[in-house]
């Protein structure tokens, strides 16, 4: 199956490159010749037409190049899309992406999940200590051999209804923070662009807080800590020197 996919592959590219030397003349003439033994088809063949796995990928990958290339509608699409309906061989494309990103994965991805005994023990030291913060927490579970983030401790806190030391104590609460220092913060994320070849490129950007600014930081298909801490420092660069920025607000994601 695995060569056959290959074989199909390649012949499709060998045929590519074989339209891109002829002359506009000969692919109009090959282009009408090819629709009239479609119209030929169709009043003659009348059972429904089973296509390949193979066969639907591929038709699938051109006609979306199709579409991107030229911004053709779907209905537009009907006169070159003839034994097939152009949204189902859309809808194949749609499914192709899909089944990338639901694939099974082959091993157990993200951090295990905390036990419940030591959920209890973070609670417990919450309680008992009313001006301990999740650093304090954290610091204090590591004198009794138990690893804990300050981020899973936040959780394991929210879900017990037990807020943050500042809005414990009466001070001010985290909206009024961020107002405050709105200014000086940074936020950081990714998102995905999925190409016509199905490669996912992963799109790195900054947010200003204060004016919701949007800074483009860089793109790629492969992501990694020093990729990332390098895009980052162009950014600062291209701030300079004189800019307010002190805090960075991202997740924890492995990219």
């Amino acid at each position: 199956m695995i060569w056959f996919i290959i074989t199909h592959i390649i012949s499709t590219l060998l045929e590519w490159i074989r339209i891109g030397r002829l002359s506009d003349q000969e692919k109009d003439l090959e282009i009408l010749i090819l629709r009239h033994q479609l119209d030929i088809l169709e009043r003659k063949h009348k059972k429904p037409i089973r296509p390949t796995h193979v066969e639907k990928l591929t038709l699938a990958v051109l006609t979306h190049m199709l579409k991107r290339v030229t911004n053709r509608t779907t209905n537009q699409l009907r006169g070159i899309i003839r034994i097939f309906q152009p949204e189902t061989v859309l809808r194949w494309h749609r499914e192709l992406v899909r089944k990338k990103w639901t694939r099974k994965l082959t091993h157990q991805r993200g951090r295990p999940r905390i036990s419940q005994e030591i959920e209890d023990i973070v609670v417990q030291l919450a309680q008992e200590n009313v001006r301990w913060g999740y650093g304090k927490i954290e610091g204090e579970l590591l004198k009794l051999g138990i690893t804990v983030s300050q981020t899973s401790i936040r959780n394991i806190l929210n879900k017990n209804g037990i807020v943050p030391v500042p809005v414990r104590n009466g001070s001010i609460g985290w909206r009024h923070l961020m107002n405050h220092y709105k200014a000086q913060i940074l936020a950081c994320d990714f998102f995905t662009i999925e190409t016509i070849w199905l490669k996912t490129l992963y799109v790195f950007f900054f947010i200003e807080l204060g004016t919701r600014r949007i800074h483009l930081a860089g793109i790629t298909s492969k992501t990694n800590s020093a990729w990332v801490a390098q895009q980052a420092r162009q950014l600062m660069w291209k701030f300079g020197d004189n800019n307010d920025f002190r805090f960075l607000l991202r997740d924890r994601d492995s990219k």
